[in-house]
């Protein structure tokens, strides 16, 4: 199971630093409010949607991307190497 560290919790954002090993994952999760992922180097992320839907994000160090909150999936490390991303969310 990929380890988070909450950063900042405050009543308008949660800030959150992911770290993954080669495999490990998220488990599957409902996101509660708008986010933007910060990924910490480049790699790739297998994301399984809660209808069974497969897809490979590949990520580059520093680009940032937004979601709505309502997201349903569970995300993958599917390097053979630690990845890392700060999750940033909205309350």
């Amino acid at each position: 199971m990929a380890k988070s560290y909450i950063m900042i919790d405050n009543d308008k954002t949660r800030v959150t630093r992911w770290l993954f090993e080669p495999g490990e994952d998220t488990g599957e999760h409902i996101h509660e409010y708008d986010y933007v992922v910060v990924p910490m180097k480049d790699g790739k992320l297998k994301i399984v949607n809660h209808d069974g839907k497969v897809s490979i994000s590949e990520l580059a160090e520093g680009i940032s991307y937004f979601r709505s909150r309502g997201v349903n999936h569970n995300v993958i490390n599917y390097n053979d190497f630690p990845f890392s991303f700060v999750e940033i969310e909205f309350k």
